[in-house]
């Protein structure tokens, strides 16, 4: 068998989270299921983003979802928390800083 490397890089057929992003999240999510705030959680990679969904209970609507759109870097940035009505709670350029919003709910829910 000979294997060729493909001359032109092509864009990816879908987006996926990186291994250190996925690490940086599944802290958070580590965290607030030992708090009792989640139970669940799924992950897609379709073609133009990446979603990391937050359940409190299994076989719901997601109470939270973590996208990358890697086509937003340039402009607001990639990352983004958008509640369960649809409604983007924050976005940015740093994942670790966009995850700050949800970080601010776990403070609150232990006191």
């Amino acid at each position: 068998m000979h294997f060729q490397p493909s001359a032109s890089p092509q864009a990816p057929d879908q987006v996926a989270f990186h291994r250190t992003e996925l690490g940086v999240i599944l802290g958070l999510y580590g965290r607030m299921v030992a708090a009792g705030e989640w139970r669940d959680y799924g992950i897609s990679c379709l073609r133009d983003v990446a979603v990391f969904s937050v359940f409190r209970r299994t076989a719901e609507h997601p109470v939270y979802r973590i996208e990358k759109r890697p086509k937003l870097a340039g402009r607001q940035g990639q990352y983004a928390v958008i509640g369960m009505d649809g409604r983007i709670l924050k976005r940015g350029h740093d994942l670790r800083t966009v995850l700050r919003v949800l970080e601010r709910k776990l403070i609150r829910s232990v006191e």
